[in-house]
């Protein structure tokens, strides 16, 4: 995470320069023609727990960047990331006031958004916290970007690559113990792949070794919170109870009952579909619903019919056909034989229920700026 922290902080120091660069509209005979990028003044930072480092950068190094000053206030699982960022802040030479943190509750933060010397907000977090900053803004007329939550999809094509859409789906899945807003939640598969897909996946998931993130041969760990795990498995249990067929058994992961909540099994459905909440809703943790579908349209109908839209993920060998494919595909990002992943010279988007706004890249730099146009006429 860490090495995720600095490499997407000097991308955006890289990028600063040209994405705050006055634009020149061109030459008109006499006059003087520009459009410059000024600071907002004070940015809220929100930051979420799950990567407190690495969601937190998104915001703070480009609102410094473009001239702001910011004040961090992160979850409260992960309060020691903001004291050590101001620590780091500090040591660096940063003027006092230009950069701080804050520990506060929910009402306290409700109270910061609505006050009128905070000129912008940047949340991460849930689609409830989302709605909660956007009721506190209400009254004024402040940017905000969020970055809520997802049900990203996979589709496996019938001409991709199965071993490789196999090991990286199961990746994305389970990666984080499924505790990422792009991690995969559904996977759909062309029902010619469907059979082997399955198989395959399931064997991945069994080779998962849960237990302490310390011990250096665990490849999941436990959730963030015992609630977290139980509103996990009311998911499980209700697709289960609505027909759904579990691949992995209680007693193929004896960790989980020896160490209880919120060390949790990984858990593969199949014979799923939209009307469980395990495929419509955010589940945040390592469990999958697999279902074949017949063909692209299927697949598009089936992905796009989530009220989130964070990524989808493609597995063809076929890019032409994919970049078709994207063009119907109502997300922020669509990955093809990848997913999980955020490349910091590419625009962090969700659409719908996902959230509004951007970060990352060079495009994150224009809400962070006011434009200011000079008109100059030359005597």
């Amino acid at each position: 995470e860490l090495g995720g922290f600095e490499d997407r902080a000097r991308t955006m120091m890289r990028l600063a320069p040209e994405a705050l660069a006055p634009l020149d509209p061109g030459p008109k005979e006499g006059f003087r023609r520009s459009i410059r990028r000024e600071p907002l003044g004070l940015v809220l930072v929100l930051a979420p727990w799950n990567y407190p480092w690495l969601t937190a950068v998104n915001a703070i190094v480009p609102a410094l960047l473009a001239g702001n000053t910011v004040l961090l206030k992160h979850s409260d699982q992960t309060p020691l990331v903001a004291e050590r960022m101001s620590e780091a802040a500090k040591e660096a030479g940063l003027p006092p006031g230009v950069f701080a943190h804050v520990h506060a509750s929910h009402v306290m933060v409700a109270h910061m958004v609505a006050d009128p010397r905070v000129a912008f907000v940047a949340f991460t977090g849930s689609v409830a916290g989302g709605h909660a900053v956007q009721r506190a803004a209400s009254e004024r007329f402040v940017g905000i970007n969020l970055e809520l939550g997802g049900k990203d999809a996979a589709y496996v094509r019938e001409d991709a690559d199965l071993a490789q859409a196999i090991a990286t789906t199961a990746e994305g899945a389970f990666y984080n113990a499924g505790q990422s807003c792009c991690g995969i939640e559904r996977i759909y598969v062309h029902r010619d792949r469907y059979e082997a897909f399955v198989e395959g996946f399931v064997a991945e998931a069994r080779r998962l070794v849960l237990g302490d993130p310390r011990d250096a041969a665990t490849t999941l760990g436990p959730l963030v919170r015992v609630r977290n795990a139980e509103a996990v498995l009311r998911h499980v249990d209700a697709a289960i109870a609505a027909g759904a067929r579990a691949h992995l058994g209680a007693d193929e992961f004896p960790e989980a009952a020896a160490r209880g909540l919120p060390y949790l099994a990984p858990q593969v459905l199949t014979e799923v579909d939209e009307g469980m909440e395990l495929m419509r809703e955010e589940t945040f943790g390592p469990v999958v619903g697999i279902a074949p579908v017949a063909d692209d349209a299927e697949a598009v109908r089936r992905i796009d019919a989530s009220r989130y839209g964070l990524t989808a993920a493609l597995f063809t060998r076929d890019l032409e056909r994919a970049e078709a494919l994207a063009a119907e595909l109502e997300v922020g990002t669509v990955f093809a034989n990848r997913c999980d992943y955020l490349d910091p010279e590419l625009a962090w988007v969700g659409v719908k229920d996902s959230g509004r706004g951007v970060s990352l890249s060079r495009v994150a730099f224009e809400a962070l700026t006011r434009p200011k146009s000079l008109h100059f006429r030359v005597l």
